[in-house]
């Protein structure tokens, strides 16, 4: 008799060994037609999966996020499937399941046209509708070698070669087409419906820039068809909002090949990242920070022995002589802050009573990150980190981390952004520190969350190198998601780098050092308001926040002197005095996004008021200057509620 137990906690008795399929046909004729895969004491599995012992089993339908992955990653395999029918000659490679999406490389002969991927999509189409079954199946390593070479697949018999001796080699075939992949998969191609390409882009085997060149080709595939139509609805809205075109347009900043990855801040860009960068500093002094500065270039063996260059070398720029004993660089330009501010905390002495000490640095960094990665202000080589870290005893933590969480949460609220998600990222593999220590590290972590209140989930092998990690990720207004702010527990950097500090028992004793970013890099998070806004700033981060119009050259002196009354007031005040038509003038100046329009005439100067419009094109009719500087000031006092 084998036993199953259902999510619901109900079970399911049979005489003999059965399949996931078989289950789900038991239960219900809607489910056996729904199932997708199953889910077998926490793994998931095909719906041919034998069961032949009790277990625990959940039926994946496309309800659950575990089937939208196992579509996803099946869509993958379609898209193989099509290219190798219509272009005999492409090799596959690998097609793994991204953020919503997939995508597989292909070595080709050529280039693949737009022509090609609609070609390639209706083949997709067809082999959808021929609802073929997929199989799984098991075969030697021997025998996998053999079959690929003979089919010309290179690139999978490399694949097949590079798996341990020891692992269990699974195949799936789809009518004429077979691939080596690990699974699940949906049971037949007809359960794939709802699926677009994207793109063509280059990629290089392994992500090695020394070997060849293949070609990515992207697609997105969905459970259904709303899913997909607003999925396509929130790109069409989010290349309305890509920064870069907003930038331009707004004359706020930009980039040129002469210094790939870097900004070239305009005027109206700067002074946006002045009141962010002037804001954050003013909740430093709330939250009782203390403000360094540290250098950009840095002896090498300081990153040696903090271990940045053991994890990190690749992506720093060095500089300087070259040693002839080692052969490596005599200097690097920092990448991070946290070995510098180690060296602030070591000069001289601090007792337990000193701490914990909360050192802030908006500190510029260098990062060589691959020219092909480089995305506007979201991706760059040189980024300014509002960066801080705590130097604490151990007993202090907690109070450290919950002010830390604190802090993160009452800077994302002014901006708009009330739903976070958030992910405790676990040892990576690539790690500094004891495992005893990883273990205290995590769990500290863990429990600020959990007795904040916080609902988490983890994200395993993604912490930092040197310690676990706490990830903030903001939604904006189209349902994108942004990993900014972190918070990490680090128990090995300041024993590396010889930090210590005096305990009440007079002993030397290391201190715990947190990291923490809020809004990460002050390039990145203004180019996720760009787009979050859509280039319509809230008042108190506008760049200009009211330009006042004339209609005639009569009104010269009065819009001077309304300017300057405005600026006295602390107002980012412009003025246009050209000799244009004011209708032309308003919708131009509107088109910039600015908050407020100021238009004067003669009636106005008569009055001593102004006439007030918006950017949205209401007119707030005419009003004495006096009131219109508090409807300003009301507008930005707004900060937290936009």
């Amino acid at each position: 008799m084998i036993n199953i137990t259902l999510p619901d906690g109900s079970q399911r008795h049979y005489e003999k060994a059965v399949t996931v399929a078989e289950v789900a046909a038991s239960i219900g004729a809607g489910l056996a037609k729904a199932a997708l895969a199953g889910k077998v004491n926490n793994k998931l599995v095909d719906t041919s999966f034998v069961i032949n012992e009790d277990v625990r089993l959940a039926i994946i339908t496309e309800r659950d996020t575990d089937g939208l992955e196992v579509i996803r990653h099946s869509t993958a395999h379609l898209l193989a499937q099509a290219v190798k029918q219509l272009f005999p000659d492409a090799q596959v490679t690998i097609g793994p399941v991204i953020e919503d999406g997939f995508y597989y490389d292909f070595a080709f002969n050529r280039g693949f046209t737009p022509e090609d991927l609609i070609a390639i999509e209706q083949r997709m189409v067809e082999l959808s509708n021929d609802n073929v079954k997929v199989e799984r199946n098991e075969i030697s390593r021997e025998e996998a070698i053999k079959l690929f070479e003979k089919m010309g697949e290179a690139y999978k018999v490399q694949i097949i070669k590079d798996i341990p001796e020891d692992a269990i080699l699974s195949f799936y075939r789809q009518g004429d087409f077979i691939d080596l992949c690990r699974g699940p998969h949906v049971p037949n191609t007809g359960k794939i419906k709802y699926f677009k390409l994207m793109k063509v882009a280059g990629a290089y085997w392994r992500g090695n820039s020394n070997n060849e060149m293949l070609q990515r080709i992207y697609g997105t595939a969905w459970a259904n068809k709303k899913d997909l139509t607003d999925y396509l609805t929130r790109l069409e809205e989010a290349e309305k909002r890509d920064h870069r075109k907003i930038a331009k347009k707004l004359d706020l900043f930009h980039l040129q090949e002469e210094a790939p990855g870097m900004v070239f801040w305009h005027d109206k860009g700067w002074t946006i990242y002045q009141i962010l960068e002037q804001h954050i500093r003013s909740k430093l002094k709330k939250y009782h920070y203390q403000e360094v500065r540290t250098p950009q270039v840095l002896s090498l063996k300081l990153w040696q022995q903090s271990g940045h260059w053991e994890k990190f070398g690749e992506e720093m720029f060095t500089t300087g002589a070259t040693d002839p004993e080692t052969g490596l660089p005599e200097y690097a330009i920092k990448p991070m802050s946290c070995p510098c501010h180690v060296q602030i905390f070591k000069q001289g002495f601090h007792s337990y009573r000193d701490l914990p000490l909360r050192m802030a640095e908006f500190g510029t960094c260098h990062r060589n990150e691959p020219s092909g990665s480089l995305h506007g202000l979201m991706r760059v080589r040189s980024l300014v980190q509002d960066d801080a870290h705590v130097f604490c005893t151990p007993d202090q933590v907690e109070a450290e981390l919950f002010g830390m969480i604190h802090f993160i949460y009452e800077v994302y609220r002014e901006f708009g952004f009330d739903q976070l998600i958030v992910k405790l990222s676990t040892r990576p593999e690539k790690r500094i520190g004891s495992e005893e220590v990883w273990d205290q590290a995590e769990a500290v972590l863990a429990k600020a969350l959990t007795d904040k209140g916080i609902e988490f989930s983890y994200n395993p092998g993604e912490g930092a190198f040197y310690g676990p990690k706490i990830e903030f990720s903001l939604k904006d207004c189209i349902g994108r998601v942004w990993q900014c702010g972190t918070v990490q527990v680090d128990f090995a950097t300041p024993e590396r780098l010889e930090a210590k500090y005096i305990a009440e028992d007079g002993s030397k004793q290391t201190p715990t050092m947190l990291h923490r970013a809020i809004l990460g890099s002050m390039e990145r998070f203004i180019g996720i308001l760009i787009e979050h806004y859509a280039g319509h700033f809230p008042v108190w981060l506008a760049p200009v926040q009211v330009v006042v119009l004339n209609i005639t050259d009569n009104q010269l002196d009065y819009v001077k002197q309304v300017q300057e009354k405005l600026q006295n007031q602390g107002v980012r005040t412009k003025v246009d005095l050209r000799n244009e038509k004011i209708g032309f003038k308003i919708r131009e100046h509107s088109m910039q996004h600015v908050p407020f329009l100021l238009v004067l005439g003669d009636q106005e100067i008569q009055t001593k008021m102004v006439t007030v419009r918006k950017q949205n094109g209401e007119n707030l009719g005419a009003m004495h200057l006096e009131d219109f500087v508090q409807l300003v000031q009301a507008e930005i006092s707004k900060l937290g509620r936009v």
